[in-house]
Formats: C-alpha cells, structure tokens, sequence
C-alpha cells in the first residue's frame, strides 16, 4: 500500500518541495514531481536550477529526451510515466493512480486554500484505508 507524507506548514511551499527533492536526489532516490499548473511547475523548475550554489540537481520535464536518464521529473501527466517509486504532489487535487507509487509526498503551504484543499486529500486517502504521516515545516 502506498506510504502518504504530508509535509505542512511550508512558509514557500516550492522552496520547501525544492528542499525535499535535493534531499531525495543526494539519497538517490529517483522522483515525480505532479504540478498540474504550468507556473508551478516552473517555479519548481527555476528553483531548483539556483537552490543551491554548490549543488545540482538534475531534473527536468518528464516530456524531455533527458526523461529516461534523469532523477527528477516534472509532469502534468501521470499516465505515461514509468516511474513509480516516488510522487510528490504539488496540485490541490488528488493525483490521478497515486495508488501505484510506493511514496506520495504531499508538500502544503500556509495559504488556507492549499490548507483546505490538503484537508479533502487527506479525508480522501484515511477514507480509504491509508495511514498518513505528518512532518511541520512550520518551524523551518
């Protein structure tokens, strides 16, 4: 069964998502990044070219030719892809077959529309049968 992680309290939620991909990355821990909205997508993208002076990680879109030789893929399709280890979920919805990946991760900032919307994901996965873990960034 999937392992859901809800990663809230995010002051800037796409540093935060940019933070957690670095870590995943330095582990060697391959991911998928879902943003169905275009400017998060490239805000996830832009950050993580200049996240930090003294490190890259490689990412790129899942349509690119690098996709299949790349650790970090961004997508707004989730049907195509071969990778299911790892998901991280920057929409507000539930991503479409989450149930594949071993992991979901759930990065949640502080606004109250990404709350609420956080609130019916997590409704959603304890309704069926998924135990959620939960890690404040708040303090951060």
């Amino acid at each position: 069964m999937t392992q859901v992680f809800f990663y809230h309290g995010a002051a800037d939620k796409i540093a935060a998502a940019c933070a957690l991909l670095s870590g995943a990355y330095a582990k060697k821990k391959p991911m998928l990044v879902y943003a169905v909205d275009n400017a998060v997508a490239s805000s996830v993208d832009r950050m993580l070219w200049t996240h930090s002076a003294l490190s890259f990680v490689p990412h790129c879109r899942a349509d690119s030719p690098l996709a299949p030789e790349t650790p970090i893929l961004i997508t707004d399709k989730l049907d195509s892809i071969a990778q299911d280890e790892r998901l991280m979920n920057l929409s507000q919805e539930v991503p479409p077959g989450f149930s594949r990946f071993e992991s979901l991760i759930e990065v949640v900032g502080q606004e109250e529309s990404d709350r609420t919307a956080a609130r019916d994901r997590v409704k959603f996965y304890k309704d069926r049968g998924y135990e959620v873990r939960y890690f404040d960034l708040s303090d951060r």
